[in-house]
């Protein structure tokens, strides 16, 4: 063979060569990524309003005395502490108040003698006026003596209550059991009538203010149940006891007051996030893990025949554990990629697999 012809079959082989190709079937496309399945399962999921509130005290109690300008002898309690109803709290100063006793004390014994003497004298003048030994007019006047002295006297009591109320008011007693939460006045101090010295949280019961949008606060109503999450994690359960009756006109929204029997590490001032469960609802529902975000969408992958997705837009719903409900882009019988939907897109093939466990 010559060196003139060699080019000449190298190119007509090359020419056969990509006809044969070209008669070729084309390759299916490998499968892009491993995935696992799942078909929409239809159950009830709780209904739940999602909100943040404060905690604070369901009455709070500021406590003060009712006398001025005495001295503050003892204060009995610290904050924290649990107290029973009529438990002393704090201690006046009480030497003033004991003279003013003592010295009620001695005109009330003082009236009681005048009242006595001038019992006998009515008494006496009545006899000589019956005997005519004595006009009537002298005798009225020994008996308005006894008025007099009567009312004296009555006039002592009360005076000698009010000491003995006063002698009372230096102690200050709880109204109810609870909660000391503050404490405002140090042993020393001249208190004024009036002026919060602690405060008192009734009971020691807590709750839970939510603010809602007009929206939600028409769902909820009392006795509604409320789960809240502390801030050592643990849940703490509550039942709503009032729904405010009207809205804040610039903001549209309205406060649910929920009770907190058991409020383990919540106190009052704190802040948390809470829902409030309305009931079950019936839901058709897939894997979180099947749900997609992209540009501000939500979507699911669908399996489709060979093993192709589609990308399909939904609309969602309620959230429960680790499921959510799938209100509209799903029929019954589709199945939905559940391992694996983040790295895929539209038309993908995969290769379908067993859900892995956990």
């Amino acid at each position: 063979m010559t060196r003139s012809r060699l080019p000449a079959l190298l190119l007509l082989s090359t020419l056969l060569l990509a006809a044969c190709a070209d008669d070729a079937p084309p390759a299916e496309p490998a499968p892009s990524l491993t995935v696992s399945v799942a078909a929409p399962l239809q159950q009830t999921l709780p209904q739940r309003v999602v909100a943040s509130g404060s905690i604070a005290a369901w009455e709070p109690m500021a406590l003060g005395v009712e006398l001025s300008g005495q001295r503050v002898a003892e204060v009995r309690v610290e904050v924290g502490d649990v107290v029973a109803k009529d438990q002393p709290l704090l201690q006046l100063d009480t030497r003033s108040l004991q003279m003013e006793l003592r010295q009620a004390e001695a005109v009330l014994a003082q009236a009681e003698a005048s009242l006595a003497v001038a019992s006998a004298n009515a008494r006496r003048g009545e006899t000589l006026r019956r005997e005519r030994l004595i006009s009537d007019s002298e005798a009225d006047q020994l008996a308005s003596g006894e008025l007099t002295a009567k009312a004296q006297r009555q006039t002592a009591q009360a005076q000698l209550d009010n000491a003995r109320l006063r002698l009372g008011f230096a102690t200050l007693r709880a109204p109810a059991a609870g909660v000391i939460s503050q404490r405002l006045v140090q042993p020393g101090r001249v208190v004024s009538a009036g002026t919060e010295l602690l405060t008192l949280i009734r009971d020691g019961r807590l709750e839970w203010r939510a603010e809602l949008p007009e929206r939600d606060l028409i769902r909820i109503t009392p006795g509604v149940a409320v789960e809240l999450q502390g801030p050592d994690g643990a849940a703490v359960a509550g039942t709503v006891r009032a729904v405010s009756p009207a809205l804040d006109a610039q903001s549209r929204t309205g406060v649910v007051y929920a009770d907190l029997p058991a409020p383990g590490a919540l106190r009052a001032g704190m802040y948390a996030q809470g829902a409030l469960v309305l009931g079950d609802l019936p839901a058709r529902t897939v894997p979180d893990q099947a749900i997609v975000e992209r540009d501000g969408y939500r979507y699911v992958f669908v399996l489709g025949e060979g093993d192709v997705v589609a990308q399909r837009r939904v609309a969602l719903g309620v959230r429960e554990g680790g499921v959510v409900q799938v209100l509209e882009g799903l029929a019954g019988d589709e199945q939905v990629v559940v391992e694996g939907a983040g790295f895929l897109a539209d038309g993908d093939r995969v290769r379908v697999v067993a859900a892995t466990g956990g």
